[in-house]
């Protein structure tokens, strides 16, 4: 059993000049770094004062989510010979804000792929992977609310 560690530097890059002297004096802009990657801009939501042009932590959780679905699903298809041409995810995650027990969390993230397969592939054998891409998705299993997936297939002569 490998452990696998992952560092990144979050720099604040709101102080206007007075620091967060008041809710209203600072922005909420930060910048996600590593050495080795592209830097990520992220804010807020723009409901708490974010910008709407950066990331904001729930944008990343839900493309976390989405992406390491997406990798194991690559995955298990390439091993099964299914034959995956494109792959094209509208993930949306639901956040409940104002809970008077949880806060404010994210009640579900829905997976809707849009995966494209060649003609000779197993139609419901890709449809089944995606239920062991979401088992064997890291993400997924560090969560602790519901990930639901509603594929669709286009089959394409190859």
């Amino acid at each position: 059993m490998a452990l696998h560690q992952y560092q990144v530097e979050v720099h604040w890059e709101g102080n206007t000049g007075t620091g967060t002297s008041s809710y209203q004096a600072y922005k909420r802009d930060f910048l996600i770094k590593n050495p080795q990657k592209s830097s990520i801009a992220g804010s807020a939501d723009p409901a708490y004062l974010g910008d709407m042009t950066r990331w904001n932590p729930e944008d990343l959780i839900v493309a976390a989510v989405s992406s390491c679905h997406q990798l194991w699903y690559l995955h298990l298809c390439a091993v099964n010979q299914i034959q995956v041409l494109s792959y094209v995810d509208h993930a949306v995650g639901y956040m409940q804000d104002n809970d008077p027990i949880k806060r404010g969390h994210m009640t579900e993230i829905k997976l809707r792929p849009q995966v494209t397969l060649s003609q000779n592939s197993d139609v419901n054998l890709a449809a089944a992977l995606h239920e062991q891409a979401h088992h064997e998705c890291m993400i997924a299993n560090s969560v602790n609310f519901p990930i639901h997936c509603e594929a669709n297939f286009i089959i394409v002569a190859a």
